[in-house]
This record gives structure tokens, C-alpha cells and sequence, in this order.
């Protein structure tokens, strides 16, 4: 297995957090959202039992690249299309929030849960999807 693609969990009460470090941008969101729960310094990073499973759902929720992510015990999933949002964020990402299917030319195709961060400055080495690349190369747009 590719360490990209390694996922820990971390769990508190329902609620499982999904840690995919292969897929984040480093933006830091989640530290500066709640600093009691994610600390880069210690380890395990994450301490859910820091925050109420609302707070780390609001948090998770704002994660750009996707690498955290949650699951709920005994939750109910609506329609996927009916909860889709697509966001652009300044001079980052094009972020799409909720169920989608990727297509790509080869044929393949990728469902995707949560939150999906798209590269819109063309310097990503993981195209389609954001891999910070727009920091370094000073994008704006």
C-alpha cells in the first residue's frame, strides 16, 4: 500500500475521524480552527476527546483537501446531489463539498466522499486534485 493512501482513525463517541495524509495541503485549517485538538507536534496529532463531536464536525467540514474526513454511526445519508456545493476559494482550490463521481479520460472512475479540492492554478503534481502548489507558485485568481 502507498503511504498516500494510509488512513488512521480516530474515534469520539459516533463520530470516526479519518486522517489521510497523503492527500493534505498543509493549510492548516484545522490547527487554527482547534489548536486543543490538533497539534503537528504530538503524537497521535489529533485528540478528539478536545472538542464536541459538533465542533469537530464543523472543523472537518472545512478541511480544503479532503484528508480529514468523518463517518457517523447510524447516520442517514440523504441525496448526494441535493447536499453538492461548489466553492472557489481565493487563490486556492475549486472546492466541491458533498458526493461526486470522477470520470477520467482513460475511462476510470473515482467516487468521492465529503470534500474534493480541484487545482485551478495548473501547478498541482497530482492533478486534478490540489496538492498546495498554488502557495508556492504565488496564484491568484
Amino acid at each position: 500500500m502507498d503511504k498516500k493512501d494510509i488512513i488512521k482513525k480516530y474515534k469520539r463517541d459516533n463520530l470516526t475521524i479519518n486522517w489521510q495524509a497523503g492527500k493534505c495541503i498543509h493549510s492548516a485549517v484545522c490547527v487554527k480552527e482547534l489548536p486543543g485538538v490538533y497539534d503537528p507536534k504530538s503524537r497521535p496529532w489529533i485528540k478528539p476527546e478536545n472538542a464536541s463531536v459538533e465542533e469537530l464536525k464543523d472543523q472537518i467540514d472545512k478541511c480544503p483537501s479532503g484528508a480529514l474526513s468523518y463517518d457517523l454511526e447510524d447516520a442517514v445519508k440523504g441525496d448526494p446531489a441535493s447536499q453538492t456545493e461548489v466553492e472557489l476559494m481565493e487563490n486556492g482550490p475549486l472546492l466541491v463539498k458533498g458526493s461526486i463521481q470522477i470520470k477520467s479520460p482513460d475511462g476510470s472512475v473515482v467516487n468521492k466522499e465529503k470534500l474534493t479540492a480541484f487545482c485551478r492554478c495548473g501547478g498541482s503534481n497530482n492533478k486534478p486534485y490540489c496538492d498546495g502548489q498554488h502557495k508556492k507558485i504565488g496564484f491568484q485568481g
